[in-house]
């Protein structure tokens, strides 16, 4: 009775008769860890690109290529088309104990290649269960998604670094705030004004933290989450949930980056593949680049006194009444 991410059954059916499962897309079919050759041919694969050069590789859902050997049904307290975010220990299409051997042998192939990384994108809940996809032998960097679930509140952002902290016990700790399958911050911590305010403070705050950062495209212009319309979207949580869902398009809109009219530079086109808003005009990479009060040269700062200044465990972060937020940026 498996469910996908996006909406309905997770089996289709071929014509021959036969099944497969996908907990994403149809065109998305999940691979069957426990036959060999899948791991022979991901191992082959990998080569082929290490010995190319390539610096690593993402992960995309690390915590969900092992499935339980008898596929036990999804209990009743798993909504139908629930997601990598929902939070439940019972669901058996996630975070099986299995899938830390698949993450084992990928490291031991990473081993060979020295100054290569895996970032495995891990939506699992409870610090300890994150931890275990960090060990020496498996992921090197794990996306934590503490901050991105945070409220603008000081007691909230707190805690999410404390967990972020916590489950990075003996590896590094990892910081993001918008990623493309979330709306972006600058969205949920209220838009507009408040909203750029807000989201350039927790940017201070992120690239003042230990560990490695990862910025989403666009988020340092200020960019929002866009009301797209009906026809526009293309995700396929749209068209799965029948319409109920809008999906993530409105996160996913391409980068301006010059002129004063959509694409903004993006494609030599006239449109691109996501339409282009008209007011995005002041917030192309041209609009901005020489603005020292811009979102853009404040994040080229910040970026640039992370990299001048050692980052330690003490930061001073003050949230004020009036929602403002100051962050002590000293290298102690």
């Amino acid at each position: 009775n498996w469910t996908s991410v996006f909406g309905g059954p997770a089996w289709n059916q071929l014509p021959d008769g036969d099944w497969y499962l996908h907990l994403f897309a149809p065109e998305q079919p999940d691979l069957n860890w426990a036959n060999p050759e899948v791991a022979a041919d991901l191992e082959h694969t990998l080569r082929f690109w290490l010995d190319r050069g390539v610096d690593g590789f993402r992960i995309d859902v690390a915590h969900g290529m092992a499935k339980p050997e008898t596929l036990r049904d999804m209990d009743n307290s798993v909504p139908e088309g629930a997601g990598i975010l929902h939070d439940n220990a019972t669901d058996p299409r996630f975070d099986n104990d299995g899938v830390h051997e698949i993450h084992r042998m990928i490291r031991k192939v990473m081993d060979g290649y020295p100054n290569t990384v895996t970032v495995g994108e891990i939506w699992v809940k409870g610090d300890e269960r994150f931890a275990r996809y960090l060990r020496p032998d498996e992921l090197h960097l794990g996306f934590n998604f503490r901050l991105v679930a945070a409220d603008f509140d000081a007691d909230a952002v707190r805690t999410a670094i404390e967990a972020t902290l916590r489950a990075a016990p003996t590896g590094t700790p990892t910081w993001t705030l918008s990623n493309h399958d979330v709306i972006r911050h600058v969205t949920r911590y209220g838009d507009g004004t408040p909203g750029v305010e807000r989201a350039r403070a927790m940017a201070l705050v992120e690239l003042a933290l230990p560990g490695a950062v990862f910025l989403y495209n666009g988020e340092e212009l200020g960019l929002p989450t866009i009301q797209l319309p009906d026809w526009a979207l293309q995700d396929p949580i749209w068209e799965r949930s029948g319409h109920t869902d809008r999906g993530r398009d409105g996160s996913r809109v391409p980068v301006p980056w010059e002129g004063t009219e959509p694409p903004y530079g993006f494609s030599p086109g006239s449109d691109s593949w996501l339409p282009m808003p008209l007011e995005w005009a002041s917030l192309t990479v041209e609009a901005q680049l020489e603005d020292e009060d811009s979102t853009l040269s404040l994040y080229r700062h910040a970026v640039e006194l992370r990299k001048s200044h050692a980052i330690r465990s003490s930061l001073r972060t003050t949230f004020h009444r009036d929602g403002c937020t100051t962050v002590n940026l000293g290298s102690s």
